[in-house]
């Protein structure tokens, strides 16, 4: 059986960094990343047969918890068919109807298989829909690799310490403007000086690509608000909070009650299941200025890929409000146990949560944007990180990632953690 270091070493030869994407490198932590081998409900268990409970959850997407058996069910029935037909499908087309009948505002749906792409997508059409080229996003948000959106990045971006990342034109960095999360002061000043040229801003419902950040009382609200007044779009990124913060995620949850809905909501993670899907969504009027119902043009093969969307079916009709329960539930006591934890060690931390969604940041400061999340001790996250490793806890390898729990976590799993973490705060400690 080959060890992780000799799998790294190996990928390192033919894949860029060994890798697929640029935070399961453990830049951040040190060390050699565990190569995953299989995972079952709440467990994963890496090339070397090590079993770990799992806190990242495919960085989302098992809200049920591993190879759920009707989720994977409904996988099988969709390849014994075929895994991709390049043709609408009837698996994509209940999965459509089933966002549209869960979500209010949404009355279009366009599957994409990425949530870059349909974040590119999203802004695309605001772009056509306004005549404007400039967009507002905040530092820390991120919206995927898309070279408009890479600016001040967050999530894997911010934990390589790259504010930005060559390849990407000046001219497509000048038509985003980044400003600092939460300030709508400086969003009313950018629309003053230039709201004719702005076609959207985009935001995620509740950041999460810097550490879970808690939107300010009213700022959803007040930068649909300004939109509004503007004529420009607002573009909410739920490919992280869809779905997993509630049967109607963010929107469902403080948008509704609020009185306020976004022109766009991009979708991801739980849509397809934990398969490669994503979707952008919204009002007929809008999304029906996709080709081939308009000029906006978009397409992709695997779009609405059978398998993926059976896959997102069947994670949608299971997560039922005991489920959702049971997320907040576990959060809740995890939470509990990690303050507990650091506190006796005397390690300064925060941690924030949107519902069922939280990060841990050390530092004994308010995390409320991208300035403060990067002021944290990464150093004593990077060994509290490896600690729980070896105890048999599988954590993302970022102190600027969110925890995820599933409905598959339970008491012995929450037992493990909880032996786990008293070490793991004293190692923390040792800076």
């Amino acid at each position: 059986m080959p060890t992780n270091e000799e799998l790294f070493a190996r990928a390192r030869r033919v894949m860029p960094g060994g890798v697929s994407s640029p935070v399961r490198a453990f830049g951040a932590v040190g060390g050699t990343p565990r190569f995953a081998a299989k995972a079952k409900g709440a467990w994963i268990t890496d090339a070397e047969g090590r079993e770990y409970v799992d806190l990242v959850g495919s960085w989302g997407p098992m809200i049920l918890g591993h190879a759920h058996p009707e989720v994977v069910a409904a996988i099988h029935r969709a390849v014994d068919a075929s895994p991709s037909f390049g043709a609408p499908c009837l698996p994509e087309l209940a999965l459509a109807e089933k966002i549209v009948s869960m979500v209010e505002p949404v009355e279009r749906v366009r599957f994409t298989s990425s949530g870059t792409e349909a974040v590119m997508t999203a802004v695309r059409l605001a772009r056509g829909a306004t005549g404007r080229d400039k967009i507002i996003k905040f530092a820390g948000c991120y919206h995927g690799h898309s070279d408009s959106l890479l600016a001040a990045a967050g999530s894997g971006v911010a934990t390589l310490g790259l504010p930005d990342s060559p390849g990407v034109t000046g001219g497509t960095a000048a038509d985003t403007l980044v400003l600092p999360y939460g300030r709508l002061d400086l969003v009313e000043e950018a629309f003053a000086a230039g709201g004719d040229l702005i076609a959207a801003v985009v935001t995620e419902a509740v950041p999460a690509n810097m550490g879970v950040i808690v939107p300010p009382a009213g700022f959803n609200k007040g930068l649909r608000e300004i939109c509004d007044r503007y004529g420009a779009k607002l573009i909410v990124d739920e490919v992280l909070t869809g779905f997993r913060v509630g049967p109607t995620g963010y929107w469902g949850a403080a948008g509704r009650d609020e009185g306020w809905a976004p022109d766009l909501l991009t979708y991801g993670k739980i849509v397809g299941g934990g398969l490669p899907m994503s979707a952008v969504a919204g009002g007929a009027a809008l999304m029906d200025l996709l080709a081939p119902a308009g000029p906006v043009y978009q397409a992709g093969t695997l779009s609405g890929n059978p398998a993926a969307a059976a896959a997102g079916l069947a994670t949608l009709e299971l997560a039922s409000a005991d489920v959702y329960s049971h997320l907040d539930a576990v959060s809740v006591q995890l939470r509990g146990l990690i303050t507990d934890a650091l506190s006796e060690a005397g390690v300064p931390h925060r941690i924030n949560n949107w519902g069922n969604l939280f990060s841990v940041f050390f530092t004994g400061d308010q995390v409320t944007d991208y300035e403060s999340a990067k002021k944290q001790d990464t150093a004593a996250f990077g060994r509290f990180f490896h600690t729980l490793l070896d105890e048999g806890v599988w954590l993302a390898p970022s102190s600027f990632e969110a925890w995820f729990v599933s409905d598959a976590l339970g008491d012995r799993e929450l037992e493990v953690i909880a032996a786990a973490l008293p070490k793991a705060a004293h190692a923390a400690a040792r800076g």
